[in-house]
């Protein structure tokens, strides 16, 4: 059973607004989140910071949807960890995977730094929104291919909104996970010029976010202490978990929308089928493909 302490300093997201109306403001904790990623995933040191900053991103820009309108993160890259995929929607549901989970850095070289696990890179962030029949999808190339950067220049380059965002996993010496979480400032449409430049050269000497998680700060302290001197009104807040929609009935019917040959190439024995976004793995019995052959071959007649 969850202690009301832990209750309290839960993964949350936080939004907020400074009472001059001129700068936006969102703040996230994602500790349990990149956690659950990393044990669903077995994932590497230097997959864990790359996608749990990615997975913090995501969920900072998705904040700004509405309902169940959702953002998906992909970068491709020609560095060893090749692929790595976020996800998130406005109501916290966040997930995500990378293509190839355990491979690491030789950080006893002396010019590695975590960049190079991506590596020369393309971008591509697309939005799902209500109305509209195909996702907003734009591209930029990688400046540094350590998320933080790239998702800031993104912004700028694709939203021309001028911004500030941190993204932070900490890790301790053994390897373990402290903390993780990140915030994003945003310009609005009618604020001064200035504003945005002074808050981005204050936050290149903030504290780290994983630092301030772990010295007992949470969202609501991140968020006051990053917009100071101005004062920052709460807008709104919200629980934010590792979530996956998949299911075994899903992934049974998307079996079904395969063509007959298809389905015969593979009636002869059961087969595990695993979601990419959770590795959660799902099992569907020879007979229920032979069933499923049937049906398809029916609907051929």
């Amino acid at each position: 059973m969850i202690s009301k302490e832990d209750f309290i300093q839960k993964d949350r997201l936080i939004k907020g607004i400074s009472t001059n109306g001129h700068l936006k403001i969102s703040v996230v904790k994602t500790t349990d989140v990149v956690k659950t990623a990393r044990k669903k995933h077995n994932l590497s040191l230097l997959n864990t910071v790359l996608l749990g900053r990615a997975l913090t991103g995501t969920m900072l820009m998705a904040s700004e949807l509405k309902g169940e309108e959702r953002i998906k993160l992909r970068i491709e890259g020609k560095g060893p960890v090749g692929m790595l995929v976020a996800e998130a929607n406005r109501v916290g549901e966040i997930r995500g995977y990378v293509q190839n989970p355990h491979v690491e850095l030789d950080y006893s070289q002396p010019d590695v730094s975590l960049s190079d696990g991506l590596g020369v890179g393309i971008l591509t962030l697309s939005k799902t929104l209500y109305n509209k029949a195909e996702p907003r999808t734009s591209s930029i190339e990688l400046i540094k291919g350590n998320i933080t950067d790239d998702l800031a220049y993104y912004m700028v380059q694709s939203e021309q909104i001028p911004s500030a965002i941190l993204l932070d996993v900490g890790i301790n010496n053994e390897g373990e996970i402290t903390e993780a979480g990140g915030l994003l400032v945003q310009r609005m449409p009618d604020a001064p010029k200035g504003e945005i430049e002074k808050l981005q050269e204050k936050l290149l000497q903030f504290e780290s976010i994983s630092w301030l998680l772990a010295n007992d700060y949470y969202i609501d302290d991140i968020m006051k202490m990053a917009m100071e001197p101005l004062k920052v009104k709460e807008l709104d807040r919200q629980p934010v978990d590792f979530f996956c929609r998949c299911t075994r009935k899903r992934f049974v019917q998307a079996l079904a929308m395969l063509g007959y040959e298809d389905l015969k190439e593979i009636s002869d024995e059961g087969q595990e089928l695993v979601c990419h976004f959770c590795n959660e793995h799902y099992n569907v019995s020879q007979e229920e493909i032979e069933e499923l052959l049937i049906q398809t071959k029916a609907k051929m007649n």
